[in-house]
């Protein structure tokens, strides 16, 4: 019998506490578990498609491969239904509490809309000046509980949050979010101990820029694997902790951070919104860098609102700023942000414009996505993926449909080695745009691929 049941609950809760079942899940035997839900009727396809995996990985799973990566098997037990506690993946209470909103928090119901209102009150209060802690910092951030601090602490202490941070950061570049967000949590939860220990005012303010800045990895680290209030509570204690370590460069980047967030869950007036506060605080750090990345990035929601003059006016002040800015002297996180960095800008703003405006945008996406492609490295694997996918859109719009096909597909074998959500969601406008030409065998082919790779079902019929 097919016991498939709802999208949110895809397997019926009866399934899962039959005691076979439990002591499969218990073991975290995989094999074990697929194999039970194959006998319920749940086909290969199905699992695949629910967890994310390709069929062929769902095979060799069958088979008895073992599965032993945390992040895939939350990955498995959210995809499938899997009350997270019979697999042993909840996190304990304390780390909860200190470092992220609990899922089945109370305020987890709440509009996004509201939550995202909140937040903006919160950034503006920050970007102004007005005082921070000892307000209401609103549903979407946590109170973290006091934990038993070290005596007192040194630059040494905190040059180990900085290192860790920085080390984090590279597997998320290379690696995608899943690779690392438990790292992440886990050493969040030791540095944030430190705050109640004794230090000079020196590194006491370093550490607040350490902290706000381990917190900045653990949003988008957060975001990458989809967990959204999460995301934003991370977020929302950073600019906190920025603003005590007077870093505006730091604040700048954390609201050019949440402010992506935004733009992926397509609400582009609220991550405007978000930018504009980011680029006041760019502007009094006094990085043009810094400025120029909050700029492009006000282009591309402007671009997904459909409104090219103001995209193309902000795309060309980011270019502006570049051009002038002293890469030796932009603060450590906008370093990143290179020339290959504003070609993938220009690339992306005029993909979105190709979808929203006209199609005649694709002449300067192309060139630009080409380019940045053709310098990112290895450890630059997601952002190497995030292009190839616009790129391959863009050919298709021009009607190369078998060029695009197979860039397409060059994305998704990227994009399989990540573990990141985001990699699947920025993949969905990609499978619009093969399903509209589903006619050509490629494009079918594409479509086809898409689908199971984000898990989405079937392409359009």
């Amino acid at each position: 019998m097919n016991t498939i049941g709802s999208h949110s609950s895809p397997v019926t809760p009866e399934v899962w506490d039959q005691q076979e079942m439990r002591d499969a899940l218990a073991r975290r035997e995989i094999s074990a578990v697929y194999r039970l839900l194959r006998r319920h009727g749940v086909s290969q396809r199905q699992i695949a498609a629910l967890t994310g995996q390709s069929q062929s990985e769902v095979s060799e799973i069958l088979k008895g491969r073992q599965v032993m990566a945390y992040d895939v098997l939350a990955r498995i037990a959210q995809g499938l239904g899997v009350p997270r506690g019979y697999m042993g993946l909840a996190y304990d209470e304390a780390t909860a509490v200190r470092v992220a909103a609990s899922a089945d928090s109370p305020h987890s119901e709440e509009d996004e809309s509201v939550k995202r209102r909140k937040f903006l009150a919160h950034a503006a209060a920050i970007t102004v000046g007005a005082a921070v802690f000892g307000t209401d910092s609103g549903s979407w951030a946590a109170s973290p509980a006091q934990t038993p601090a070290p005596g007192r602490i040194g630059m040494t202490d905190v040059r180990q949050v900085e290192a860790a941070t920085r080390a984090l950061r590279t597997l998320d570049y290379q690696y995608g979010g899943g690779s690392c967000r438990d790292a992440v949590v886990a050493q969040l939860s030791w540095g944030q101990q430190m705050l109640g220990a004794n230090a000079t005012e020196l590194v006491r303010e370093r550490l607040y820029v350490a902290l706000a800045d381990l917190h900045n990895l653990a949003g988008w680290t957060s975001f990458d694997t989809g967990l959204y209030d999460s995301a934003r509570n991370h977020f929302g204690q950073a600019l906190g902790l920025a603003k005590q370590g007077r870093k505006e460069e730091l604040v700048a980047n954390i609201l050019y951070r949440m402010g992506r967030v935004y733009l992926h869950q397509n609400a582009p007036d609220d991550a405007l919104k978000v930018f504009q506060l980011g680029q006041l605080a760019a502007q009094n750090s006094g990085s043009e860098l810094a400025v120029g990345i909050l700029c492009a990035n006000e282009a591309w929601a402007y671009a997904k609102m459909g409104s090219d003059d103001q995209a193309l006016k902000l795309l060309g002040r980011a270019r502006d700023e570049f051009a002038r800015a002293d890469i030796g002297e932009a603060p450590a996180w906008a370093k990143f942000f290179d020339a290959n960095d504003l070609s993938s800008m220009i690339g992306t703003v005029h993909t979105e414009l190709a979808q929203t405006v006209d199609t005649k945008y694709t002449r300067t996406a192309i060139p630009a996505l080409s380019k940045a492609i053709g310098g990112f490295g290895d450890d630059m694997s997601r952002s190497r993926s995030f292009n190839l996918t616009s790129l391959s859109i863009n050919h298709l719009l021009e009607g190369d449909i078998d060029h695009g096909a197979r860039i397409g597909r060059q994305a998704i074998d990227m994009s399989e080695a990540l573990k990141s959500v985001r990699t699947k969601d920025r993949m969905r406008p990609l499978q619009r745009e093969a399903d509209k030409r589903k006619n050509n065998p490629e494009a079918r082919e594409l479509a086809e691929r898409v689908a199971q790779f984000t898990g989405s079902g079937d392409s359009a019929a």
